[in-house]
């Protein structure tokens, strides 16, 4: 008797044990997008401030949803680069990259996601990558495309690979990239069952497949967040247009802190 009751008690500890857990994933499920995404909002009345010639851009994709941006300017460019930043901040902070590419004569243009900064909107995998489509597009009705150059860094490698699938830039330049989303949040959160609870899978490993134009991937050695590895497995997939290259001692948020990253950079831009 006492033995039945003991199994009625485990097999019900089991029972509660697969319901918390299940509850665990459904908090998951609908709270993800507050570990996924750090924004710094931003009042619609602020104003930047910087030393360098801009103009704030506003792209109207849809009713409700402006995307916001910066424009940093050259009278006569080589060329611009649209740049796509990590998941923390907002392009008030981001844009002080820009001097990264600026000092090398050409125009950067800077965008903010959806809830982020001034960038209005729901957020979704889908709506966020349409609305880098609809920037792309409105930029490449002043710059002739060939001119163009998408650049992601960190969360923003996935969209700069999947517009690079879908068109033709000059170049797609990938700053510490991940080989899918799930990936990432699997090393993180080894117990989530990624495939059926994270919104966000960010497929650079099947986008960058398409790409048609050269890609040169940037990493630092010593990422601990996204490791290396991502971006080895990300040029295999495409080895006759991709470079790798290494940034020994490299951390995730430090590259720029390198002489070696500003040396390939301006390699790339002068080519």
């Amino acid at each position: 008797m006492f033995a039945l009751i003991f199994l009625s008690w485990f097999q019900l500890g089991w029972w509660w044990l697969l319901i918390g857990y299940a509850l665990v994933m459904l908090v998951m499920y609908l709270i993800q997008e507050r570990f996924i995404f750090k924004p710094e909002k931003l009042a619609q009345d602020f104003t930047f401030k910087y030393d360098i010639p801009f103009r704030e851009l506003f792209f109207d994709v849809e009713p409700g949803v402006r995307i916001n941006g910066l424009h940093f300017h050259r009278p006569d460019p080589s060329g611009l680069i649209l740049y796509f930043h990590g998941n923390s901040r907002s392009i008030k902070g981001w844009a002080r990259y820009a001097r990264d590419f600026y000092r090398y004569n050409y125009d950067v243009v800077l965008v903010d996601y959806r809830g982020f900064g001034k960038s209005t909107g729901p957020r979704s995998e889908s709506a966020m990558l349409k609305d880098m489509q609809f920037v792309y597009g409105r930029l490449k009705e002043d710059c002739p495309e060939d001119h163009l150059i998408v650049y992601g860094r960190s969360l923003g490698s996935g969209f700069a690979a999947k517009l690079a699938a879908d068109n033709r830039p000059r170049y797609l330049i990938l700053d510490a990239p991940y080989y899918n989303f799930s990936r990432v949040i699997e090393r993180l959160v080894p117990i989530m069952p990624v495939k059926f609870v994270l919104r966000y899978k960010l497929r650079t490993d099947r986008w960058i497949r398409q790409v048609r134009c050269p890609v040169y991937i940037i990493h630092g050695t010593r990422d601990r967040l996204i490791p290396i590895s991502h971006s080895i497995r990300l040029q295999a997939l495409n080895p006759s247009r991709t470079t790798l290259i290494r940034i020994p001692g490299g951390g995730h948020n430090n590259l720029p802190g390198f002489h070696e990253y500003h040396n390939f950079i301006r390699d790339i831009l002068k080519f």
